[in-house]
């Protein structure tokens, strides 16, 4: 157990002040004894893996910050190849270690930083692929009773960029470890043509072994990933961010009528960036961002849009109240001038 640990250098925007008390637990008997010394002593308990999807406070955290390290990752051949990790491996270790075997089902989250346990919180995804799709089971330790439990697929509810542990389980459950059951020699789905026209710049996959089309796969997602600053690269400063900042938001048939409306009012002409998703149509936020007078590489103070992808929210050496401010002005202005609220994808803790 550490005391004023500054917390900054523990997260991808490399912003925030000190935690009271930090610890780093690789085992679920350590994960357990630090919730019942902070059980004792009355603190707030704040979890932490890879810092890819979490903002602290200025002013740090006062109470206790446990950083997940749990490790070991276990490929498990067979006629339906299945992978158990711990919530602390790197999740992008997952995805090469399963790529190297020729299991498809997660080439397309490849360059996601963060780790594993933080995966199912978020439902993550990208390019036509979640983290729900392939997942068996999550292994939690339940802070309250300081139990293990576990959940199936069916039970995390799972939604876009969502699960039961972001909404009505919110700090209630540390995640210990995650299974995936994945596919042999299928062939990979690109379900983007952005996703298509990088693979397809290598060659056509067509006769391809699958083993050789998911490692093109993943090269293009590297690559598109990469040019938008969205893979960890200390020589990149557009990389100092969470990454998406604020989630495609879904609205309904409706919705997306007056959206129309409003748009041509305004005398534009073109087409607004939409897709049919649940029963509703996602909207781009990267478009609702720009639109709204934040272009790409807008800045303001030690703050500012990514002049690669304009959800990325960078640190130039600002401060997190200098980022939310940022945020906030963003939301305001999308929703002034469309009428759709933003959603912030990263956490705000302290």
């Amino acid at each position: 157990m550490r005391r004023q640990v500054p917390l900054a250098p523990y997260t991808t925007l490399g912003l925030g002040g000190p935690a009271h008390h930090f610890t780093e637990c690789g085992s679920e008997a350590e994960v357990r004894a630090a919730l019942a010394w902070a059980r004792e002593r009355r603190l707030p308990v704040a979890v932490l893996g890879g810092g890819s999807n979490v903002v602290f406070a200025d002013d740090g955290f006062a109470g206790l910050v446990l950083r997940v390290t749990l490790a070991g990752a276990e490929f498990r051949d067979g006629r339906t190849p299945e992978v158990v990790a711990g919530a602390g491996v790197e999740w992008d270790e997952l995805v090469r270690g399963a790529v190297e075997r020729g299991w498809s089902g997660v080439e397309c989250l490849s360059g996601i930083p963060g780790t594993v346990g933080g995966t199912p919180i978020q439902n993550v995804g990208a390019y036509g692929q979640e983290v729900a799709q392939t997942l068996v089971s999550v292994a939690c330790l339940d802070r309250d009773t300081l139990e293990r439990r576990v959940f199936g697929r069916d039970q995390c509810g799972f939604g876009y960029r969502s699960s039961r542990f972001k909404r009505e389980d919110r700090d209630r459950y540390v995640v210990l470890e995650v299974s995936f059951r994945l596919q042999r020699d299928a062939p990979p789905r690109l379900e983007y043509p952005e996703l298509r026209d990088a693979v397809g710049r290598a060659g056509p996959l067509e006769g391809v072994a699958p083993i050789e089309a998911l490692r093109l796969v993943r090269e293009g997602v590297l690559a598109l990933r990469r040019g938008k600053s969205m893979v960890l690269d200390p020589a990149d400063p557009n990389s100092r961010s969470a990454g998406s900042f604020f989630m495609n938001p879904v609205v309904s048939a409706g919705a997306f009528a007056e959206l129309e409306q409003r748009w041509l009012a305004l005398g534009r002409n073109g087409r607004i960036p939409a897709y049919p998703a649940d029963g509703g149509v996602k909207l781009s936020a990267a478009w609702l961002v720009e639109q709204a007078g934040f272009a790409k590489g807008h800045r303001r103070g030690g703050v500012g849009v990514s002049s690669r992808h304009a959800l990325a929210l960078v640190n130039f050496g600002g401060t997190t109240a200098e980022l939310l401010g940022l945020a906030a002005s963003i939301v305001a202005a999308v929703e002034e001038r469309f009428g759709v609220r933003l959603e912030m994808e990263p956490q705000v803790v302290g």
